[in-house]
Formats: C-alpha cells, sequence, structure tokens
C-alpha cells in the first residue's frame, strides 16, 4: 500500500471485521465510513447488480483530524524503520514521507491549526485496488481549510457515500415458489410467484463522522418485477415478455390454488418439451429501483436500477396417456 493512501473494506465485510471505529491495528489506515443495515426486510444473500455499466465508486477522498493524521505517520513510519530485514529504500520512503509533513512544507503535521482543516487522504476500495479506476485517486494528503473545497474529483460527500451504500445492500435469493412444485408436464401451465413478506425494501445507511465532518446516506433497493428465462427455448413466459411486474401488495405472480386449473397464470411458464432425463435451469431475476437520501437531500434520487438472482432446476415430463 502506497503511504497516504487508505482502504475501504469491500462488499460483505462485516462490522467484526473493520471494527466499531472503521479502524484496523498497526499503521494501517482504512476508511472511516460505517455502514449499517436499515431493515430487516430478506436481505443477506447477495449484492446488487447494476443494470447499467455504471459501478460505485473504486477510490474517493476522506478527511482526517491532524491528530488523526500524525498518529497514522508516527506509526507507519515506526513500522517500517523498524521491521527486520526491511529494504532500505523503503525505509527511505517511509522518511521522506514523514518529513514532507512533520519539518518539510507542512510543520508538525499542522497540528497547531489542528481547528482550522483537515487533511484529506485517498481512499481505495480494497476489493477494487487492482482495478485501474482505483488508481484514479492518486493525490497525496493534503491539508484542506475549514468551508473549501477539496481540489479532487471525489472528494466524499453524501452522494458517494450512498453510491457505496449501493454495492453493500445484501438481496434476497429469489427462488420463485412453483406449482406444480416438483415436477411439471409438457404443456401445462406453471404458475411462479414470490412472497411479498420476503421481498420487501431493503436499505443500507453509510454515514461519515470524522475531521468535523458528520454526514450520511441511506440506499434503498425496492423490488419492482421479475425476469423469468425458462432454461431452454421451447417455453412459453406469461407474460410473453417474462416480465413479471410486482402487485399493489408487494407481491409477484399469484399463488396458485385449488380451481384456477383454466385459468392462464399471470406469471409463469409453459414448457413445450420434456427435460428428459435431467432438467431445466429456470432463472428467476428480480429488478430493484434503488434510490437514496441523505445530508441536504430528503427527497429520493435515483440511483441506476439493479439486479439480483438465481436459477432452479425444473423437471419437466410428458403427459402419459392410457390406451385401452
Amino acid at each position: 500500500m502506497v503511504a497516504g493512501t487508505a482502504a475501504a473494506k469491500g462488499p460483505g465485510a462485516s462490522e467484526a471485521e473493520v471494527g466499531a471505529s472503521g479502524k484496523r491495528s498497526g499503521s494501517d489506515l482504512v476508511s472511516m465510513i460505517r455502514y449499517t443495515s436499515t431493515t430487516s426486510g430478506g436481505g443477506g444473500k447477495g449484492n446488487v447488480t447494476p443494470v447499467s455499466n455504471w459501478t460505485p465508486p473504486a477510490c474517493w477522498y476522506e478527511p482526517r483530524s491532524a491528530q488523526e493524521f500524525s498518529k497514522y505517520v508516527e506509526n507507519m513510519y515506526d513500522e517500517t524503520v523498524n521491521t527486520p530485514g526491511q529494504h532500505s529504500y523503503a525505509k527511505t520512503s517511509a522518511g521522506m514521507f514523514r518529513d514532507e509533513y512533520k519539518d518539510g512544507k507542512y510543520k508538525n503535521y499542522n497540528l497547531d491549526q489542528k481547528d482550522e482543516g483537515n487533511w484529506w487522504v485517498a481512499v481505495r476500495d480494497e476489493d477494487r485496488w487492482m482495478e485501474p479506476e482505483a488508481q484514479l485517486c492518486d493525490k497525496p494528503p493534503f491539508w484542506v481549510e475549514n468551508g473549501a473545497a477539496p481540489p479532487v474529483e471525489n472528494p466524499v460527500s453524501p452522494q458517494v457515500l450512498a453510491e457505496l451504500a449501493y454495492n453493500r445492500i445484501q438481496l434476497p435469493n429469489t427462488e420463485v415458489a412453483v406449482a406444480p412444485e416438483a415436477t411439471t408436464k409438457v404443456n401445462l401451465p406453471t404458475w411462479a410467484w414470490l412472497d411479498k413478506a420476503k421481498f420487501k425494501e431493503v436499505s443500507v445507511t453509510a454515514a461519515l463522522n470524522v475531521g468535523g465532518f458528520n454526514i450520511q446516506a441511506t440506499t434503498t433497493a425496492k423490488p419492482v418485477s421479475l425476469k423469468l428465462e425458462p432454461g431452454t427455448p421451447d417455453a412459453e413466459t406469461y407474460p410473453a415478455s417474462g416480465e413479471c411486474t410486482i402487485n399493489e401488495d408487494g407481491s409477484i405472480g399469484e399463488p396458485y390454488a385449488r380451481g384456477k386449473a383454466d385459468r392462464t397464470p399471470p406469471c409463469g411458464i409453459r414448457y413445450l418439451r420434456s427435460s428428459g432425463d435431467g432438467t431445466f435451469k429456470l432463472q428467476a431475476t428480480v429488478t430493484w429501483e434503488i434510490t437514496w437520501t441523505g445530508t441536504g437531500n430528503p427527497n429520493p434520487t435515483q440511483l441506476p436500477n439493479g439486479t439480483f438472482g438465481n436459477d432452479q432446476d425444473v423437471t419437466v415430463q410428458e403427459i402419459q396417456s392410457v390406451n385401452r
């Protein structure tokens, strides 16, 4: 890790891994952003995938107080020069970095100006640190006076927090209920639906409270439709597009019940041939509408829609007839 560059825990990081303060032990300086799930919902299975080429930031800049920054640099320097077998160039580099902020361009980490501004440091999502986008935040730590705008692209803001929270939303599996349940028949409409109790809104709040900054954003995913892909071209979907929209009560599709055999399911599939000795992979993908609110932004603002899905095995048999 380059001196002065922080790392942020990526998707799936637990609070136990990051720690309540967002810091790890040793000389590492990690993101101070905290993430909290704000709804029980039905989350916990997988991350949302944007429907477009958009991705949350791979790097950004965060503020640090003069005290926090000085402690980081001193710990980093001591650890580098006192590590047995450490290369001389690493020790030299650490010494030059320390001198820049302690006895060079800056004096004693600007501790005498601790109430007048903050240091800003580059942060990279450590799950994406090898991506080219993560290398764009390459400016060494710099000082910004209170009230001034950081002279960089992608300084942390409520919108940046919202975009980072996007990547940490955990969505439920999309295994649909079907009828017939175990095995369906050729040309027999198969009903499909999702339970409204499971598919609720899922939200994550990202908050940053450091160096006099106290901002937050909540990103919310709301299910809006279910896409069915039968796993074979020899099938028809209901509706024909395969896109089942959400009902007013929050459910998708309609459970099968006795007496509905002659009806066309509002959401379902009709297989036109047998799966033989195997099965078809029914792919069920839910589209989630994603918005955010936060500091200075009380009204929901759109982020790119996302999807999450999985497949399930469906056995299709020929209808047996009896000849007399």
